[in-house]
């Protein structure tokens, strides 16, 4: 999940123990019927996206960062040869969430938005498909 320019509004500090807890909480509302469905997945949260991984991405690290994203094969794509996989992965970035969502009301609602938006990308759905859902 991307997010735009860097106008940052002052961090609430929100203690990184807390941020894992609400990342936690975040994974576990998930529906039961989507949640059996994902597999081999490590959510991980790290302090911010790195210059190569924004670059990659098209995004230019002076104007752009991330709240999360996806690093794996969706399930929409494996093909029966699939198998014996490292794990995908979600990456959860700290620090943009906490600079941009001070408050925990908004940080708690931007987190489970985002941990959606990359289990939908898991799935299949491109960025398109899911802000069209509203994530």
């Amino acid at each position: 999940m991307r997010r735009g320019g860097k106008n940052l509004t002052p961090s609430g500090s929100i203690a990184r123990t807390r941020f894992q807890e609400i990342v936690a909480e975040a994974i576990d509302s998930i529906p039961e019927g989507l949640h059996r469905r994902i597999e081999n997945v490590a959510v991980v949260i790290e302090d911010e996206p790195d210059r190569e991984t924004l670059l990659d991405l098209g995004l230019d690290p002076a104007e752009d960062s991330l709240y999360g994203l996806y690093q794996g094969t969706p399930i929409s794509e494996r093909g029966a040869a699939y198998g014996n996989a490292l794990p995908d992965r979600i990456v959860i970035y700290y620090l943009p969430l906490t600079e941009d969502f001070g408050d925990e009301y908004h940080l708690r609602r931007e987190i489970r938005r985002t941990v959606i938006h990359e289990i939908g990308h898991f799935f299949g759905l491109s960025d398109r498909e899911l802000r069209g859902m509203g994530y």
